[in-house]
């Protein structure tokens, strides 16, 4: 697994490079690579697309009740292209790393892989974004100096055990009812079409794969992704901080009732369900788009 993460780090580091000198031939790449600039591609654009229904998502799910009327409208994109060029390498580790196990362990272990794998990226995209959208911070430039001055790199890692919690079902959730859902659409048109072997998953079937993995898997994990947003984003409240992830579910509970486990769930049903809709959809385009242009070269 390590030499992956290096595998990966180093490709996308090369094809950063190359961009803008010289054209980047497909045709030297190992084949897993198409997953992998697939996956980070597809990853980056919805998740910038789609950065405002996020923003909202946190400001839903923060201990004070914060809204738009305290942050300003400006929050809604504030650090959009910054973050969102984390996802670029959250979308490379999580499919690179799938395309890779999926052959030999199936998608479960798959997909647990990916989703562990992406933490290293994912956790401090969430720290920065989830401070600049609550107004901890003017601007991520801001931002990354006074975490790191005030808290060093792990700063940039808080909350990341509730966040693991949260990706690692989540993730095994959304691509394993992908994996179900596929075969249930082929089989499917199959019967109805009688081309055994022959049918192909549409874009619109991408699309409702999507949206429906994301949706079982979000309702699964919605309390985890509660408690992740209050640890990272306590610097913004004038309450007493929370000692654990176990003291902050159990205060909720305590104090706001059960039911604020499920603040912003049709906010993130929205994000998470536009955000895997549109991933799954642009992921195989593209894939099939640098297997041509390998084949052509």
């Amino acid at each position: 697994m390590k030499v992956l993460f290096i595998q990966l780090i180093s490709l996308l580091t090369i094809l950063s490079s190359a961009s803008g000198k010289t054209e980047c031939r497909l045709s030297s790449l190992p084949p897993w690579s198409h997953k992998v600039l697939a996956g980070g591609c597809s990853r980056a654009f919805a998740q910038a697309v789609l950065y405002p229904v996020d923003a909202l998502r946190t400001l839903a799910q923060t201990r004070d009740g914060r809204t738009l009327a305290d942050v300003g409208t400006g929050a809604l994109i504030k650090g959009c292209g910054q973050t969102s060029s984390f996802a670029l390498f959250t979308g490379a580790f999580q499919f690179g790393i799938y395309g890779v196990v999926q052959p030999k362990y199936g998608p479960l272990i798959a997909s647990a892989c990916g989703a562990a794998g992406s933490c290293l990226v994912s956790v401090p995209q969430e720290v920065l974004k989830q401070r600049l959208v609550t107004g901890v911070y003017k601007n991520f430039r801001e931002a990354v100096q006074k975490i790191y001055s005030s808290e060093g790199v792990l700063g940039f890692y808080s909350a990341w055990k509730p966040t693991v919690s949260r990706n690692v079902p989540f993730v095994i959730a959304t691509f394993s009812s992908r994996e179900v859902l596929q075969r249930k659409i082929i089989e499917f048109k199959e019967r109805n079409e009688e081309k055994k072997g022959q049918m192909k998953l549409s874009s619109g079937d991408n699309l409702l794969i999507g949206i429906s993995s994301a949706l079982v898997a979000g309702l699964a994990t919605q309390p985890i992704d509660v408690i992740k947003t209050r640890m990272m984003t306590q610097a913004a409240s004038n309450a007493a901080p929370y000692k654990s992830a176990f003291d902050c579910a159990s205060s909720i509970i305590r104090t706001e009732s059960w039911r604020k486990l499920y603040s912003g769930f049709g906010q993130r049903a929205v994000y998470m369900g536009g955000l895997w809709g549109i991933t799954f959809t642009l992921e195989p385009v593209v894939t099939s788009y640098l297997r041509n242009k390998r084949d052509a070269q």
